[in-house]
């Protein structure tokens, strides 16, 4: 029986801090990994613990400047961040009130005082291991944002990880605790996070792309027709999720046996064939993994484990996620064999949280055997450094628009512990009403989350393809479905920057503007990745205006609608008005957006051969795109291209430069042809393209309130330069209330006359108890009291900006 492998092994010197960045005496041990992290321990026989734990995998930093002042009895430890004192050999104990407690920090230039067992109150909360019971709020577990300055890892009681990479129970009888003092550098406190745990991995490219997963006994042919369906209704897919039943079951019960790791070979003739059927159409696979019932004889490895754990033949070999030689085992005789069919990787759905976290780490890790494959997972979160394996699954929701209000929220709080890579089932898994409006608006908030996954449980009235709901639906959720897929360069380049930087892909407002936690109006918006904000539509629409109503902030500088290109100002509130096809998705200004543009085939997530540049006026920028293989681990070697997109503004010239700057060339396609939209931008009065100082041919038009060029067959290995220049090229004209309403009293059904004489008073100069008195009036001239009363209403919004 083979072992896990060395690569589950760690680098033991990591884990050892310098000697010159620890104090201790007999039963007290304190590292000071960086000026505002702090390692405690106390041990009463001390013993002090140097290994890996299933949180803490690097304690080697380099030493910060810190001042000691010590006698026999106290000592006090002095950085840029904090003072912390400390009575020396005591007991670690924080009593009711901070002055008496023999152990705290002070957060220097700060009133905030941290001392042990603090309750952490304005601890904007972490994640949870799932959402699926959801009714009101989900109990989250503290994360590492407050606006204390400071928050609190608990390592004492975290599973070990020894040797030979092995998890096993921690039996220790100690405090190893981790204190975050940071004040106000947030950024700085997960950049040591991140390096005391690990740095988030890069998820594959295909991960990137939409997912499908439904509870139905699926056949390969059912498998063939479900994916014609996508390619005829023209959604792209990147990903297909087989629940529990791919496996041997139950010849007479389907139902029996949620544990399998062998395919049904009556609904998978030739399991290879299908993996390479899915991959030939750049559709990867995923499969449910649930150990709860043990291993049984339906498994292909059954008796190879009876005999490597002594079992007798006929009886359920127990699952025991802790037992070094049951995972030996199970790996050997049960993953290795579909790993050799071509699975991509797999879906666990234990609800156990210990089993969890073990097999988290054992299933990702596991990956490491080789440089083919990036490790991938899909799997509830385990809540010990969990970032570590994505993506995460929040269990099956339910369906409403409770829950769809829930999940913007859900996912920044994950940011708050480092994840990103949340995925939700789209659409909600399971009861609620169907209903088409809630749906497309979980396909647009899907659109710019991590992950767009659809899911849902079995039942012939769970409408999850795009094509069972009416025209229109239809129509809006596949603009937006192909529309995520040509965003996958900058999510992938958010992914890489995640990685690399530790910038979390989703960054909640009130990381900028703390007070907007406690407005409900505006806490669930968020920042996709550098260039972009959301504020995610989470209400059903007015069914009289037929609009949604947002109210928005957007932060200080300008923004643009990504859609539309118009204006905003920012630092301000707005009262927004939405149609089904619209979202309240903005550009910065600068901002640099690239899109893939794969018009031959649409579920191809690989770094294209076309695509389109979308640049935003109002400031100068530079956007780094990340690329490479998209799926293995030699990006780790240098297998990578960075390409700059560089933009200099100015309100009479526009210049954008395309070049390579790092990394190794034959990446990505020799040639590209790129459609560069230069958003809520004139026609310019001079144009000129270059590629490597020598003048390209280019078409260039305008389109709505776009001024576009397109070039074609582009060396990517030399700079494409292209410059624009004219007279206020640059639309300077800013959004207004007034064409929202406009657009409103036009689609109304009610009589022409009637909308010029409601215009006539909404647009006047009157004041709003003028106009409101105005428009009672117009019942006498037959306008329904239900009209009546939303101009009421909207007259309303109008006087709150």
């Amino acid at each position: 029986m083979a072992s896990i492998g060395e690569h589950f092994k760690t680098n033991k010197d990591n884990l050892i801090s310098d000697e010159k960045a620890i104090i201790k005496g007999a039963n007290y041990r304190i590292t000071i990994l960086s000026e505002r992290l702090i390692r405690f321990e106390y041990s009463t026989d001390g013993n002090f613990y140097n290994g890996e734990t299933e949180i803490v995998h690097n304690r080697k930093f380099d030493v910060p400047k810190f001042k000691i002042e010590q006698d026999e009895k106290f000592i006090a430890i002095t950085t840029k961040y904090f003072t912390l004192q400390y009575a020396k050999e005591k007991p670690f104990k924080g009593p009711s009130f901070a002055p008496d407690s023999n152990l705290k920090v002070k957060l220097i230039n700060t009133d905030k005082m941290w001392y042990f067992n603090h309750p952490e109150a304005r601890n904007f909360k972490g994640s949870a291991f799932s959402i699926e019971n959801f009714l009101d709020k989900t109990d989250l577990s503290n994360g590492l944002y407050s606006t204390d300055g400071f928050a609190v890892i608990d390592d004492s009681n975290s599973m070990l990880i020894d040797d030979n990479g092995y998890m096993i129970p921690n039996n220790t009888n100690r405090v190893d605790v981790y204190l975050f003092a940071y004040r106000r550098d947030f950024g700085l406190c997960l950049k040591d996070y991140f390096t005391l745990t690990g740095r988030p991995p890069l998820v594959p490219r295909y991960a990137l792309g939409i997912w499908w997963n439904r509870d139905l006994i699926y056949s390969f042919d059912d498998i063939k027709k479900l994916i014609d369906d996508f390619k005829r209704y023209e959604i792209p897919l990147a990903v297909l999720l087989l629940s529990e039943f791919w496996h041997n079951k139950d010849k007479n019960n389907y139902n029996l046996y949620k544990t399998g790791y062998t395919f049904n070979k009556e609904l998978f003739p030739d399991p290879k064939e299908f993996i390479t059927y899915l991959h030939d159409r750049n559709i990867r696979l995923g499969l449910n993994l649930d150990g709860s019932e043990g291993i049984n004889s339906l498994n292909d490895g059954y008796l190879n484990m009876c005999d490597d754990l002594n079992i007798e033949n006929g009886k359920v070999i127990p699952f025991r996620a802790l037992d070094a030689n049951f995972i030996n085992s199970y790996f050997y005789n049960l993953i290795n064999p579909l790993d050799k069919l071509g699975v991509d990787f797999y879906w666990l759905d234990s609800k156990d949280e210990v089993v969890t976290r073990v097999l988290n780490y054992y299933h990702y890790n596991n990956y490491k055997k080789s440089n083919e494959k990036r490790g991938m997972i899909l799997s509830r979160n385990g809540g010990r450094a969990a970032h570590l394996y994505p993506v995460h699954y929040s269990g099956e929701t339910k369906v409403g628009w409770d829950t769809l209000k829930y999940l913007p929220y859900f996912n920044s709080t994950g940011s708050n512990i480092g994840l990103s890579w949340w995925s939700h089932d789209v659409g909600g898994f399971k009861n609620g009403i169907e209903d088409g409006e809630l749906y497309l608006r979980y396909v647009q908030l899907a659109t710019y989350s991590p992950i767009f996954r659809f899911s849902a449980r079995r039942g012939a009235y769970y409408k999850r393809e795009p094509w069972r709901w009416d025209y229109n639906t239809y129509n809006i959720v596949k603009d937006y479905c192909r529309l995520r897929h040509q965003l996958i360069p900058y999510l992938y380049t958010e992914n890489y920057k995640y990685h690399d930087t530790f910038l979390p892909v989703i960054q909640p407002l009130y990381y900028y503007y703390p007070e907007l936690i406690d407005e409900p109006n505006y806490k669930n918006e968020y920042y996709f990745g550098t260039e972009m904000l959301i504020a995610p539509i989470t209400s059903p629409e007015d069914k009289v205006m037929n609009r949604a109503v947002e109210k928005l902030f957007l932060p200080k500088g300008v923004w643009y609608d990504f859609k539309t290109g118009k204006k905003f100002l920012g630092n301000k509130r707005y009262v927004a008005f939405y149609k089904d096809e619209d979202y309240p998705v903005f550009a910065k200004a600068g901002a640099i957006i690239p899109l893939a543009i794969n018009e031959e085939n649409i579920n191809n997530t690989y770094s294209p051969r076309k695509m389109e540049i979308d640049v935003f006026p109002g400031n100068s920028n530079i956007y780094r795109l990340y690329e490479d293989d998209g799926m293995s681990r030699m990006f780790e070697y240098g297998e990578y291209i960075i390409t700059a997109i560089e933009f200099n503004y100015s309100t009479d010239d526009y210049s954008l430069n395309i070049q390579p700057v790092e990394g190794k060339t034959g990446i990505i396609p020799d040639k590209r042809d790129y459609i560069i939209k230069f958003r809520n931008t004139r026609q310019p009065a001079k144009v000129s393209v270059s590629v490597n100082d020598i003048p390209k041919k280019y078409n260039s038009y305008i389109l709505d309130n776009d001024f576009i060029i397109e070039i074609n067959d582009v060396d990517t290995r030399k700079p494409l330069s292209i410059n624009c220049s004219g007279k206020d090229i640059e639309i300077d004209a800013v959004r207004i209330i007034n064409e929202d309403i406009y657009g409103i009293i036009s689609d109304l059904k009610i009589e022409t006359l009637l909308k010029e004489i409601i215009s006539s008073i909404i647009f006047s100069d009157m004041p709003i108890s003028q106009k409101r008195i105005a428009i009672k009036k117009l019942s006498s001239s037959g306008l329904n009291q239900i009209f009546i009363k939303m101009f009421i209403k909207l007259l309303e919004y109008i006087e709150e900006i």
